[in-house]
């Protein structure tokens, strides 16, 4: 008769695997409150203390960590010298394990949770019981996934556990184990100073498998961080049309990153990972107006997020245009009504109180490896600003500067932003020299009725004086840039000669 030990934290669907275990042939042996289950369910059950002779000890710390239970496991059955020690200490052979974990995820996620309490949900007899039987998946079969049950008595039914079979099994137990062992490491690595460890240990879930990637000849899936980021993209509840695109993951985020410096009403719009429109305002229709207007051409098929309800107002202004993805904290009834007579367009909820960390680390991935590094939360205010310039900044111009400092931060080097204390009027983004974004950003501007009041802001220096002279020459009254070249004076002199504003912040807003 073959053996199945049987241990799991989840109980879904674990009666009908036992009986269909039972009714295959199998004896099962058990743990604590599974055996009391499977006995509650009036299948016959064999006490893993029956077996090894050693009672559970440790308040259950101590259960299966005995040679009886892993020697069954690991002992291989070609090797005469092994079959040969198992009889020698009395040892029978377990041909099946199913376990699954204790919940320390759902432990840590609750509020409150000290460590004790989490420490006490990590589970030691069950991971190593799991990695006994996945080294000896020839032998054994290692069960860890529920959705696993019925297929694993179909194949013992139909004799199809072949080693293709049990080698996908056992991939899935050292999957498990690792994303749990990982998910363990980042929960105690949280109190740790240790801010770039020398090992990395990641996990991520499975979301969503996605119709193609950044081009349609590209598989691609969406995988969430194992402890969920309620503002997150990952996080999003989706209420109205088709599924997110793998582009469309990568904007939203981009857009909901630069939402979150904001705390008064703010509309963010985005294509291809760079701002086309902000806009601040006392209200959220007003701060859609400013971003519409910012770029009325670009915003189209656009992504748009809103740090406030989307009301009537808004909704029946968003309406007029095609709108790829609109986030916000909630939609109001008639708004949301307004808004879903497009099929097609997201409509998307983000759990707006719960602002992005400024910890957690960013991550970009390059062959081979992975880059890591703080994230840019640095918040600058006019006591961050050096005037190098004569004239100095109105109080208005200081107020454009500080908001376009906050924008640079998110458009793609060499960046350049021209805007108001309230609404960008154009950007000029990934250019592979800096007056190229300084000609762009400044040359859609000048449309704007409100460039007059205009400022312009660089995530980096300028290199000689060309970008302050055409800055100058169409109308720019104030600059800042981060200083720092061997030619600022070049364009400090520059700046002086037309009798315009420039400010040094003393940080460079590098965004690759």
């Amino acid at each position: 008769m073959k053996t199945a030990l049987i241990s799991v934290s989840d109980k879904t669907g674990i009666v009908d695997f036992a009986k269909g275990l039972v009714e295959r042939g199998y004896r099962l042996v058990s743990t604590g409150g599974t055996k009391k289950a499977l006995e509650d369910a009036q299948i016959n059950v064999i006490g893993v203390e029956e077996i090894t002779g050693f009672p559970e000890m440790l308040d259950g710390r101590v259960k299966t960590l005995h040679p009886v239970i892993h020697g069954g496991l690991l002992a291989r059955r070609d090797l005469p010298e092994h079959m040969a020690a198992l009889k020698e200490h009395n040892i029978d052979l377990i041909d099946l394990v199913c376990v699954n974990l204790y919940p320390f995820k759902s432990t840590i996620m609750r509020d409150g949770v000290t460590e004790p309490e989490a420490i006490e949900q990590i589970d030691i007899g069950g991971p190593s019981m799991l990695r006994s039987s996945a080294k000896n998946f020839v032998s054994v079969l290692p069960v860890v996934d529920p959705s696993d049950y019925q297929p694993v008595l179909d194949a013992i039914t139909n004799q199809t556990d072949d080693i293709d079979f049990r080698r996908n099994l056992a991939l899935k137990v050292f999957q498990h184990t690792a994303a749990y062992d990982a998910l363990i490491a980042k929960y105690l690595g949280q109190n740790v100073s240790e801010e770039f460890p020398e090992n990395l240990t990641m996990t991520y879930t499975k979301k969503q498998a996605l119709r193609y990637g950044e081009n349609s000849h590209q598989k691609a899936a969406f995988y969430e961080d194992a402890i969920p980021v309620p503002f997150s993209i990952a996080q999003a509840k989706q209420l109205h049309g088709k599924e997110l695109s793998y582009n469309n993951i990568k904007d939203a985020d981009a857009a909901l990153k630069m939402n979150a410096e904001f705390n008064q009403p703010a509309v963010v719009a985005v294509k291809h990972m760079n701002p086309c429109g902000i806009g601040l305002g006392d209200s959220i229709e007003e701060a859609w107006d400013r971003a519409y207007a910012a770029d009325s051409m670009s915003i189209f098929g656009g992504i748009i997020v809103l740090n406030r309800p989307v009301d009537l107002a808004t909704a029946e202004k968003m309406h007029q245009i095609f709108l790829e993805i609109i986030i916000a904290p909630s939609f109001d009834d008639d708004a949301f009504e307004v808004l879903a007579k497009k099929k097609n367009v997201r409509l998307m909820t983000v759990d707006f109180t719960k602002r992005l960390d400024d910890k957690e680390l960013e991550t970009v991935s390059v062959m081979g490896g992975l880059l890591l590094q703080d994230q840019d939360a640095v918040v600058e205010t006019e006591k961050d600003f050096k005037v190098v310039s004569k004239r100095q900044p109105t109080e208005e111009e200081i107020q454009a500067m500080v908001f376009g400092q906050t924008v640079v931060k998110h458009v793609k080097s060499n960046a350049i932003v021209v805007t108001t204390a309230h609404q960008t009027l154009g950007i000029g983004a990934g250019q592979m020299n800096r007056i190229g974004s300084v000609e762009i950003a400044i040359n859609q501007a000048e449309a704007s009725a409100d460039f007059k009041n205009a400022v312009m802001a660089s995530d980096a220096f300028f290199p000689m004086d060309d970008c302050v002279e055409f800055a100058a020459k169409h109308g720019i009254k104030a600059i800042v840039e981060p200083g720092g070249s061997i030619k600022d004076q070049d364009s400090i002199d520059k700046a002086d000669e037309y009798g315009i504003t420039l400010v040094f912040s003393g940080r460079r807003h590098f965004r690759h």
